[in-house]
């Protein structure tokens, strides 16, 4: 139909501090109190942070930084990859009716999704130590995914699940 709904097919970006004055974990710059930041940090419920499939904390970027020549994996590789991985999805889903992993229902994350047992173990563990949802773990298998064909990899393996997990340590790192 083309028609968005919500909230499945909508992307959300977003960027948020830890805390009011956007500092904590920063070293000495912070100087929140824990009540301020208790405070601040009550204003984002759980569930909401449970929708979003990725958090990344990004450090403060000092002035070596920006002088640095050091340079990763250019824009033309990374777009490279991520054309792949989309056509891998593509013909994946052919038969589902659907064309991301993001789109797949609980039933499909069971088909499409599968670890192994010591990807099993993992994300036992991590479900354990982060007090994770069955919402936060269907995403996690859906990125898990994401990664491992981004990587050109059938399985989904340690290492993918190992990168998505930090991805979801925000949401419980800050949150008091």
């Amino acid at each position: 139909s083309g028609t968005l709904t919500f909230p499945s097919d909508f992307m959300l970006v977003a960027a948020m501090n830890p805390c009011p004055c956007g500092y904590l974990g920063s070293g000495d710059k912070c100087h929140c109190t824990v009540n301020e930041i208790a405070k601040y940090q009550s204003k984002i419920s759980g569930p909401l942070l449970d929708r979003i499939d990725l958090m990344v904390e990004m450090p403060a970027v000092g002035y070596e930084d920006l002088q640095s020549t050091a340079s990763g994996e250019s824009s033309t590789e990374i777009k490279k990859r991520v054309v792949k991985a989309h056509e891998i999805q593509l013909q994946r889903y052919k038969k589902e009716g659907i064309f991301f992993n993001a789109q797949l229902n609980a039933a499909q994350v069971e088909k499409y999704c599968v670890l192994g047992e010591a990807e099993q173990k993992l994300l036992k563990a991590a479900f354990s130590s982060m007090d994770l949802s069955a919402r936060a773990y269907h995403k996690i298998l859906k990125v898990a995914r994401t990664a491992a064909d981004l990587d050109g990899s059938e399985e989904i393996t340690v290492r993918h699940l190992a990168e998505v997990l930090q991805y979801r340590s925000l949401d419980r790192k800050y949150m008091i």
